[in-house]
């Protein structure tokens, strides 16, 4: 017995054709055998696509409008058939899934920019902490030599006061 099905899909005037029969008949028709879960598993499914009716100019496949366009085309829900309730609800859940998808990517660029930014910090306040450092050490060296050079004119006022005493004494003295 068989059944043959023919439904009108999208606008190329593409024709589905679904065709149950048992698995002796139609075997020379070179269709693939494709077996699914609403079909008792003695009668196998062949499905066969004509595009007798389909004009020349039609667009191709992949120019169908994109439902998000920031979607890889792998990724984009195909568009319903709208007789069948079963294929809208997949659609809706596919367009859901694909607008989650989006909103984690966004996510995703959002996190990832604060990233960049908290890395920027951090090199920066670890390049003012080389800074702090280096400017640390060079305050102690400029303090030390600052204590050195006070000591050293110390010693220098006292060497001048004993010079001037002996002067002073060699000119009272003649």
């Amino acid at each position: 017995m068989e059944q043959v099905a023919n439904e009108m899909v999208d606008s190329n005037q593409t024709r589905l054709h679904t065709n149950l029969e048992d698995p002796e008949e139609g075997q020379g028709s070179g269709a693939h055998m494709i077996s699914t879960a609403r079909v008792p598993a003695d009668k196998p499914v062949r499905i066969a696509f004509s595009l007798d009716n389909a004009a020349d100019d039609t667009p191709p496949e992949d120019a169908i409008p994109l439902a998000f366009p920031e979607l890889e085309q792998q990724l984009q829900p195909l568009p319903p058939c709208h007789d069948s309730v079963e294929s809208m609800q997949v659609y809706k859940q596919h367009c859901q899934i694909a607008e989650e998808y989006r909103e984690v990517k966004k996510e995703i660029a959002l996190l990832e920019e604060r990233k960049k930014e908290l890395i920027a910090k951090l090199d920066q306040a670890e390049k003012e902490k080389l800074d702090a450092a280096q400017l640390a050490r060079e305050f102690e060296a400029l303090t030390e030599e600052n204590r050195t050079l006070k000591l050293a004119q110390s010693q220098c006022v006292e060497q001048l006061e004993k010079l001037r005493i002996q002067y002073q004494k060699r000119q009272g003295s003649s």
